[in-house]
């Protein structure tokens, strides 16, 4: 009997799974941002195999060809580094930061979030106060206050981004299951004599999915644009290794004559945080309780 108290969770019955993908699959700018990241993975997740060249082969002689040119489809840069390679392997390191970071802050935020609201007492008001005080530091001023003193990596830039972005996961985890504390599932667990850890992970987890998925898509968008703009400022991603912020960096020094080489980054960049910002709108619509389908 305990087994089947602890195992009891608020799962939606495939008739509504259904709905939801019905729903989001009429926002077409939520169907839209799934296509264009689709894209954008596999140029990235396939650049070995479908760049056209070494990104970081020098060919002086072709400093600055102009996209559609021969073989330089967008064109080479000050060093006749092909852009279009150079563009696909920076999107390996600037979508794995994105997602990376992401999963970080969801194991941040939820943590916090949901040990502080389930346990309560001086615990809850520990966490939430700091909570509170990270919200107080922008996240740009504390990634650039870190990155100053870290070695930067693939590796260490998600963790940076991710240990300084969790902040609204907590939030939202915390109000969700603060909400959740008083379900009768949640105290059938508890009669059941399931310690806290296991409630949290088996029964409250699956009951938040549907906001944490929202912002968890905002927040990859939000990771990429902080990587994008930390590596911008040159404390990110090392040139000659790519990503879409450092080829910004190099391309500002030849805007006035050659604009197109900070616009296909750039271009880059808003292709991504604006599809994920899409995906988020739709997934939040699609999983909104209140929404039923026509």
């Amino acid at each position: 009997m305990s087994d089947i108290l602890l195992e009891e969770v608020s799962i939606r019955p495939p008739s509504a799974r259904r709905g939801v993908l019905r729903r989001f699959l009429r926002h077409r700018l939520a169907v839209l941002g799934v296509v264009l990241i689709a894209l954008l993975g596999i140029g990235a997740g396939g650049a070995p195999w479908l760049a056209p060249h070494d990104p970081d082969e020098i060919a002086i002689a072709e400093r600055y060809v102009p996209p559609l040119s021969a073989d330089r489809l967008l064109g080479a840069d000050d060093l006749g580094r092909d852009v279009l390679s150079r563009l696909m392997y920076a999107g390996r390191i600037s979508l794995s930061v994105g997602i990376a970071a992401m999963l970080v802050t969801l194991v941040v935020g939820f943590a916090i979030g949901a040990f502080g609201a389930y346990l309560g007492g001086w615990i809850d008001v520990a966490l939430m106060r700091l909570t509170d005080v990270m919200l107080c530091f922008p996240s740009v001023f504390l990634l650039l206050f870190v990155a100053a003193f870290v070695t930067p990596s693939l590796g260490s830039m998600a963790l940076m981004i991710g240990l300084t972005c969790w902040m609204e996961i907590a939030r939202i985890v915390h109000a969700q299951i603060l909400a959740l504390k008083s379900a009768d599932f949640i105290a059938a667990a508890e009669l059941a004599g399931a310690p806290a850890w296991r409630i949290v992970v088996r029964q409250i987890l699956p009951n938040t999915l549907a906001p944490i998925l929202v912002a968890a898509t905002l927040n990859t968008a939000n990771a990429i644009l902080l990587e994008s703009y930390i590596s911008f400022l040159g404390y990110g991603i090392q040139p000659p290794q790519a990503s879409w912020g450092n080829m910004l960096t190099n391309a500002q020094s030849d805007f006035q004559v050659d604009a197109w080489l900070a616009v296909f980054p750039g271009l880059a960049i808003t292709l991504a945080v604006a599809s994920f910002n899409f995906i988020g709108d739709g997934l939040r619509d699609a999983l909104d309780p209140r929404v039923r389908d026509a």
